[in-house]
């Protein structure tokens, strides 16, 4: 009893009802705290950049032995129950309030280690995003039966597999004599032709399970990702691989994360999803075919798989790969920062494995060429498939474009036919057989178009503006009667041929692998991939042939690959002397020239007008900041204004960090006022036009 209470030693009169209504409730059935670090730090899954903190809670002592710190958690936050991840346990808080106490521990399982945190706190700082935009990618839905299976035994690797392949390279050697010592070292890797790459990446992957660390292996798609599964199988054996993908089922998927977490797993292969894998004592993280689309996150905060791993290489003294046919200018960027070094064949090596190229003009040779009139293929290219076949070997058809005829214009004046109904632009569907004749219709709405006539000239004539792979294996069968065609595309990509002769017609990306490799390689309508209006199109054209040069046969095989396109263009010279390195040089400079990115660093701010100019004028923007824009992304309206605009925001790479915290921090604020108007930010955007 305190002092205050001894004044009242005779009982008081009976209190009216009003104030014993405000007599304060019995503490009895509350829960205690913990007797030891009662203080449980979370952060809670809110949408709201504001709120990318932790937040302290009391720690029951029910829950004291399940309340690890990387645990799922549900606490009331704001009046409702939200899931979080417990970050740390401690004696002490700086709240001032009384602490609320966790609902309850979802599990018990520590999903979030402290290097993870930590690498999705960077991730988040690198991109202006939150912490939980970060952790919704890397850290996959919790299935309960396949966390309450017991755990596998820890696999080890104890025989590192020989390395004489990589003795072609110049580093090479050095490269792996570093992995096989559990040292630190950056390559980016250039695969010469003909390369068995996913027997190559096994290898780093085994040497550096070997010495005792983990691997993390990343590649673009499904049919890669089978590919360098498989040869790292051979290599360290299948208890000691997991392939991570979105593409499995989320029991699967669990599973196999969960033996990544818990240290089962040394070796780690998968798609975009596997970058944030949390294998333990990383030694070494590999990037393969960097420069694919695919490897940039299309959710928030969009992070993109190099830039990743590069950041967990540095972090966490592990070694890095960025490898590939071609190059790329961000990887160039590494190479000339003297970051990571150049792993490439020598000239020797090149003239042994590369195949024959030869360009063709797409215009001039095909309208003075007869042969030119069967397939839009010269003569070189009739040549050329015919050797292939008289050898026995399957000849690859690049085609740009899926589809039929996909895009149509007005023979007369060339200016682009469009729907009368919606404005969409028309194609030309497949037909049944080659005499089936179709009308051409719109490719938005569907609608027929019978009776076309050219709003600008008057024309009633059409013409192709770019043939798609359908057609194009269409006259690909009358060119070459009696062999057989088959076409490799969005509804069915082919994983493998066999060796025999057959015309395989490929949109770029869905390539199937030839055993014993493609006697020659059409790489058709090069114009459409150069003419694209994208910052990349050069860069993205030579990464694509390459790609498809590199699995035709050796020039002393007999392998030949015919381009169509001007000899004099910067990548078709590359692909001829076989020289990415050079064009990404080249690229790099005139960037610099420019100011376009990786030289610079670019953030792209997309939202109304009116919400784009208020998060511009108060997000405090470096004094090096430079502002492109705003551009138009809708049509406008009666009144001039449209309703989507986009402004580009340009810094140099040492204000990269600042940019990224300012946008950060300029959405937080607009978050607290509850701003209605979403606004897109996005660092590093692949589109800049």
């Amino acid at each position: 009893m305190t002092s205050s209470d001894a004044l009242w030693d005779l009982p008081a009169p009976a209190p009216p009802k009003r104030a014993a209504a405000k007599r304060p409730a019995s503490r009895k059935g509350q829960p205690k705290p913990a007797e030891h670090d009662p203080v449980a730090r979370i952060v809670v899954d809110v949408p709201l950049a504001h709120l990318d903190r932790t937040f302290d809670y009391q720690v029951p002592d029910k829950l004291d032995a399940d309340a690890v710190p990387g645990c799922r958690v549900r606490v009331r936050f704001a009046g409702q129950l939200v899931d979080g991840f417990l970050i740390e346990r401690a004696s002490t808080t700086d709240h001032k309030g009384r602490l609320a106490f966790l609902e309850r521990v979802t599990s018990p399982e520590p999903v979030l280690s402290p290097e993870l945190h930590d690498v999705a706190r960077r991730v988040a700082d690198r991109y202006g995003g939150t912490l939980m935009d970060v952790l919704r990618l890397a850290i996959p839905p919790r299935h309960a039966k396949a966390e309450s299976e017991p755990p596998r035994e820890p696999a080890k690797v104890t025989e590192a597999p020989s390395s004489q392949a990589w003795q072609r390279y110049q580093f090479g050697e050095s490269f792996t004599g570093a992995l096989r010592a559990g040292k630190q070292a950056h390559a980016v890797w250039q695969a010469l032709p003909g390369e068995d790459w996913p027997a190559r990446l096994a290898e780093l992957a085994g040497l550096a399970a070997a010495s005792g660390r983990g691997a993390v292996l990343v590649v673009p798609d499904h049919r890669d990702l089978t590919r360098v599964h498989e040869a790292c199988v051979r290599v360290a054996g299948a208890g000691a691989v997991v392939a991570l993908s979105a593409d499995t089922g989320p029991a699967e998927r669990y599973r196999r994360w969960l033996a990544v977490s818990r240290g089962s797993v040394p070796i780690v292969v998968g798609t975009r999803a596997a970058m944030f894998a949390p294998v333990a004592d990383p030694g070494l993280f590999v990037v393969w075919d960097d420069g694919d689309d695919l490897h940039v996150d299309p959710h928030m905060p969009y992070p993109q798989v190099r830039d990743v791993l590069a950041l967990r290489a540095h972090a966490q003294g592990a070694s890095f790969v960025a490898g590939g046919f071609a190059r790329t200018a961000e990887a160039q960027l590494l190479v000339e920062t003297r970051w990571a070094h150049p792993v490439a064949g020598s000239r020797d090596e090149l003239r042994k494995a590369a195949p024959r190229v030869t360009p063709v003009g797409e215009d001039f040779d095909v309208a003075r060429d007869e042969a030119a009139r069967v397939a839009r293929l010269p003569s070189v290219a009739f040549e050329a498939a015919r050797q292939a076949f008289t050898a026995g070997a399957p000849v690859l058809v690049q085609v740009p474009r899926r589809g039929y005829v996909p895009a149509l214009a007005c023979a007369q004046c060339r200016a682009p036919a469009h729907c009368r109904r919606c404005a969409g632009p028309l194609g030309l569907p497949g037909g049944a057989g080659a005499d089936v004749a179709h009308a051409p219709n719109c490719r938005w709405c569907g609608t027929p178009e019978a009776h076309f006539r050219c709003p600008a000239c008057g024309s009633a004539r059409l013409r192709a503006v770019v043939v798609g792979a359908k057609r194009t294996a269409e006259e690909m069968g009358r060119a070459f009667p009696g062999v057989p065609v088959r076409t490799s595309g969005a509804r069915e990509v082919l994983a493998s041929v066999p060796a025999r002769p057959a015309l395989v017609v490929s949109t770029p990306g869905a390539e199937p692998v030839a055993e014993g490799g493609y006697g020659a390689a059409l790489l058709l309508d090069g114009w459409a991939l150069l003419g694209r209006q994208d910052l990349r199109a050069a860069e993205e054209t030579l990464r694509r042939w390459m790609t498809a040069a590199a699995l035709v046969r050796p020039s002393s095989a007999g392998g030949r690959v015919i381009v169509g396109a001007e000899a004099p263009l910067a990548p078709v010279q590359a692909l001829v002397r076989w020289d990415p390195a050079w064009h990404a040089e080249r690229e790099l400079s005139e960037r610099r020239e420019l100011g376009f990115p990786p030289v610079v660093r670019m953030a792209s701010v997309e939202g109304t007008p009116e919400a784009v100019a208020a998060l511009l004028a108060e997000a405090g923007l470096p004094g090096s900041a430079e502002i492109l824009g705003p551009v138009p992304l809708t049509e406008p309206d009666e009144e001039g204004r449209s309703e989507r605009e986009r402004v580009l925001i340009r810094v140099p790479r040492g204000e990269a960090r600042a940019l990224a915290a300012c946008l950060g921090a300029a959405q937080a604020t607009r978050a607290a006022r509850k701003e209605t108007a979403t606004v897109r930010i996005q660092l590093d955007p692949l589109a800049l036009i």
